[in-house]
């Protein structure tokens, strides 16, 4: 039962502290709409994501006006598109385009899913579509694109991180114009799920159901804001604050998702519990770092601060919610936060302690911005690094890395929006380059073992 301190609670959170449910993503299972040509099964997709979707921007924005909460963004997420082009490779484009128009039709932020699942090894047509992905990307304005290279029961499918930093340098390279924009658009993952509904990860996994509806909350001001009161107070007691505001956080979410699910005569799927930042003042997981008592993120005692609240933030809210999912912690984008712009423009932080703390937070190395010039194979050991931590840790890693063309260190980019700003961070001189042209698989760890 809702009551009356609820009601004023919400209110504060959304007037004071940013607290918004940062977006509400419908999953759509397409695999009934494969054919043998692209067109007829660009076609189909394209009328079965109208059809499906066509509703989800004003049930959002009634929702929103119902109980005051603001809501983001509007996506859908689709099936592999890998495994949706499997019969016509070469002919990728023609999906892409398919998709990306339907997004515009109805109204939504993005579309997800233009993915490939490549973590044990590759097929013909896998290939093909992954060499699709950096025209793909240029020629859209909505799609995302994602590529799983690892798992921990799998290992690293190092040929296919090889591959990953030439599509992801080729990406950025087809958008020069744009500041190499398209690489923002692309993750690389170790141990992807099938229910993120946050971009630009969001596929709908083969597991997943015919229609779902996958929320994401989001309430790093939120949390900022409740420990402000706490400055003398012991280590357990913030962590216990946390866990109680992340449980505030994530009932407002369940409500939303629930509500969203019937209107669409979909299935309520997950609530995301991550902390995801904006680069506006009072939205920073970097600041509810250093309200714990970093002069600056970055400094030691960073990833310890880190581990604890994404510990905190998950335990209040698979208390409140029947159905938690997604990567559910606290993301560390370096351009989306305020805080993080802040320490890698004063070097409090760099790529060495960004690798540190993905071992403890949510996703990973995200919308990190690097030379242009970095070579293909350093972006690809950044991957396999990132994939190595996940693998072992049995934990989502990603990288989102974009080697912004004509730029250097020192320099800055202006993504806009949502995707902020960010300075050019270094990247170590020194090549992996016949470490990454070896090849193969890595082999999966010993604890993957558990039949």
């Amino acid at each position: 039962m809702i009551n009356q301190r609820d009601i004023i609670e919400t209110i504060d959170m959304v007037e004071k502290e940013h607290f918004d449910v940062r977006t509400i993503t419908m999953g759509l299972s397409l695999f009934s709409c494969i054919r043998e040509d692209a067109k007829t099964t660009a076609d189909l997709c394209y009328d079965k994501i109208c059809k499906k979707a066509d509703k989800i921007v004003k049930v959002a924005e009634d929702l929103g006006m119902k109980y005051g909460i603001p809501i983001i963004n509007k996506r859908v997420s689709i099936t592999p598109a890998s495994l949706l082009t499997a019969n016509f490779p070469g002919k990728e484009i023609v999906l892409a385009k398919a998709l990306d128009k339907a997004a515009k039709t109805c109204g939504i932020d993005f579309i997800g899913g233009y993915s490939a699942l490549v973590h044990k090894s590759m097929t013909s047509y896998e290939k093909s579509f992954i060499e699709s992905i950096p025209e793909a990307l240029s020629i859209t304005e909505r799609m995302c694109s994602s590529v799983n290279v690892g798992s921990s029961k799998s290992g690293i499918n190092m040929d296919a991180v090889k591959m990953m930093g030439e599509i992801i340098k080729k990406s950025a390279q087809l958008t020069a114009d744009k500041d190499g924009i398209g690489s923002a658009k692309l993750v690389v993952f170790c141990n992807a799920v099938e229910d993120n509904p946050f971009m630009a990860g969001a596929f709908n996994g083969i597991g997943e159901g015919e229609t779902v509806v996958n929320v994401g909350v989001s309430g790093p001001g939120v949390v900022h804001h409740a420990l402000k009161s706490l400055k003398d107070a012991s280590i357990d007691q913030v962590a216990e604050t946390i866990k109680k505001t992340a449980f505030k956080i994530t009932r407002a979410g369940q409500l939303i998702a629930t509500e969203a699910a019937k209107r669409l005569d979909a299935e309520f799927g997950i609530v995301d519990l991550s902390l995801a930042p904006t680069p506006v003042m009072g939205d920073s997981v970097a600041h509810i770092l250093e309200e714990m008592g970093l002069e600056s993120v970055g400094c030691h005692g960073t990833t310890a601060a880190l581990a604890m609240l994404n510990d905190a933030v998950k335990k209040g809210g698979v208390m409140a919610s029947s159905r938690v999912g997604g990567l559910s912690g606290a993301f560390i984008p370096v351009s989306e936060d305020i805080g993080m712009i802040r320490a890698a423009r004063s070097g409090s932080i760099d790529l060495n302690k960004l690798e540190a703390m993905t071992s403890v937070c949510s996703v990973g190395i995200d919308m990190v911005a690097i030379p242009g010039d970095t070579p293909a194979t350093t972006i690809s050991g950044i991957i396999a690094d990132e994939c190595a931590i996940g693998m072992i840790n049995n934990k989502t890693t990603a990288v989102r890395i974009i080697p912004v063309p004509n730029k250097t260190v020192g320099d800055e980019v202006e993504f806009g929006g949502l995707l902020g700003s960010a300075p050019i961070m270094k990247v170590s001189g020194y090549s992996c380059e016949k470490l990454i042209n070896r090849g193969g698989r890595m082999p999966a760890p010993i604890h993957s073992n558990k039949n």
